[in-house]
């Protein structure tokens, strides 16, 4: 078994995206469509990461999960779950809808799946924000009037972010991402998004996108959970149930290493590059560490890697 799994990316146009993905990442996209979304590790039906080194090359990731689960996740995993997170790049050329996805509590109920999220700001425009969470004393009725007046961005916490931020998104959590921003997601496996308000623009289909308005106030209403502080620094950028994040900094010539056997990893590089062996891992690479393998990394300049782990419990 290879110590690290790499995988093809999934590329998704959007009618808010642009084409950094290729000028920032370094990566070749075809046609000139807005890609704002590269799925970089995902194993749903709709979408699958297949794998592209090592002798699983050319699977994907479920048809290895399922065949060789403990070797993924380890002995307490059940072959029939999926891989629990989904992991993608956006390129936000423009800002996102204000959107909510629903919490734990009311998701079946609503016939959709909780989406933890957080989002690690890789590079941005000068004067870039996002927004995340109510403003004190903002309630629903409020909200429901502001949605009528298309003023939803005044009811929401307007977050300036710089390169190298890093912001936790409970499931419930109101949200949008304003323009000017690529980041790294990094997020429960769900994709179930409910948009409250779009900006009044058209999709690309030339017609208004749907608005998911009696789901987003049941949302809204079901959340309690307070926002996490903005991070900025190196250690641990996340915690919650369903991942935790950390962010290493290398200096040229350092090394990190991980043991067989403990957990499953995702390592993500946002800044740099590394080696392992014959493989040169570059800024935006997203790579799996199975739970039975054993690797080490070397920074061949300096470098930023963030570690997702703390995943694969039962």
């Amino acid at each position: 078994m290879t110590p690290f799994l790499q995988f093809k990316p999934i590329y998704q146009e959007r009618v808010w995206g642009g084409r950094l993905i290729e000028s920032f990442l370094g990566r070749k996209l075809l046609g000139a469509a807005p890609i704002g979304e590269s799925w970089e590790i995902v194993d749903r039906s709709e979408a699958q990461s297949v794998i592209i080194n090592g002798p699983w090359a050319g699977r994907s990731l479920h048809n290895v999960m399922c065949e060789f689960t403990e070797k993924i996740m380890g002995p307490a995993w059940s072959p029939e779950r999926p891989f629990p997170i989904l992991v993608k790049w956006l390129d936000c050329r423009d800002r996102l809808s204000v959107q909510v996805h629903p919490p734990a509590a009311i998701a079946a109920q609503l016939g959709g799946e909780p989406k933890t999220e957080n989002w690690y700001i890789a590079r941005t425009d000068p004067g870039a924000a996002v927004y995340a969470g109510l403003r004190a004393g903002v309630t629903r009725a409020d909200f429901e009037r502001a949605i009528s007046a298309g003023k939803v961005d005044q009811c929401l916490d307007r977050w300036p972010v710089r390169a190298g931020d890093s912001l936790l998104i409970p499931s419930g959590t109101m949200h949008a991402i304003d323009a000017g921003n690529v980041i790294l997601e990094i997020q429960q496996n769900s994709d179930t998004t409910y948009r409250v308000y779009d900006w009044g623009r058209q999709g690309l289909d030339g017609r208004p996108r749907a608005l998911h308005l009696r789901e987003s106030l049941e949302c809204l209403s079901a959340n309690t959970t307070m926002l996490p502080p903005l991070k900025r620094g190196d250690g641990q950028l996340a915690q919650c149930r369903e991942f935790t994040i950390r962010r290493l900094n290398l200096r040229a010539g350092e090394s990190v290493a991980f043991a067989g056997s403990e957990q499953a990893r995702i390592l993500s590089v946002v800044g740099g590059e590394l080696s392992s062996g014959d493989t040169l891992l570059q800024l935006g690479d997203n790579i799996l560490l199975p739970y039975a393998a054993q690797a080490s990394f070397t920074a061949t300049a300096a470098a930023m890697l963030l570690v997702t782990e703390d995943f694969s419990h039962p």
